[in-house]
């Protein structure tokens, strides 16, 4: 009896993939759950403290609308260019993928440039009272995943100058995917930091 052994080439098979048919996909989805998770769960701590307080801002003046509209269409306005950015990068298409992504770093620099304006328009500090600290709590876990993104977006850019390969469009891709939501997750907190004191 002789036994046959089938052999399968799989040398011309792809190295890489985009999309949830990649273990960073994944990864990036399940970081952005938990980090929503946080993100939820603070907003129900300054809904909790409201509750608690007849009168909100305790003795202090609710903050000021400017910088945090501007961070918001300046943030809203970066979806655009990141979705370019992701669209170039699923083609493998290294010129316009750089351009792109160097126009994603400008607009997240315009953005933490704008948040520094922004805490001192809270009129309170992290210290003031509890409705300072939860204020303070939600604007800086922001701007944490702000400036995360920020340096991992600036390292892609040097990485597709000095070492691109085909994976690094995948890093893009998934870049733009966490960037999508940085935006989505600032809508809410906007909505609280700014309208809370009026709305609630």
């Amino acid at each position: 009896m002789t036994t046959t052994t089938r052999t399968v080439d799989v040398s011309g098979l792809p190295s890489f993939a985009f999309g949830n048919r990649t273990l960073l996909w994944w990864a990036t989805a399940c970081l952005m759950v938990i980090e929503g998770t946080v993100f939820a769960i603070t907003i129900v701590s300054y809904v909790y403290l409201r509750g608690r307080q007849p009168e909100w801002p305790p003795n202090l003046p609710a903050p000021g609308l400017f910088w945090g509209t501007v961070n918001t269409i300046i943030m809203l306005a970066s979806a655009l260019p990141n979705h370019i950015t992701k669209k170039y990068a699923e083609k493998l298409e290294l010129g316009p993928t750089r351009l792109w992504l160097a126009v994603c770093i400008l607009f997240a620099a315009a953005f933490l440039g704008v948040r520094v304006f922004e805490y001192g328009a809270l009129n309170c500090r992290w210290d003031t009272n509890a409705y300072g600290s939860i204020v303070w709590v939600l604007l800086s876990l922001h701007t944490v995943h702000l400036l995360t993104d920020f340096v991992d977006t600036v390292v892609l850019e040097a990485v597709l100058f000095y070492k691109p390969t085909s994976k690094r469009f995948v890093d893009v891709s998934e870049n733009a995917m966490y960037w999508y939501f940085v935006v989505l997750s600032w809508i809410p907190i906007y909505g609280v930091i700014y309208f809370g004191p009026y709305l609630l």
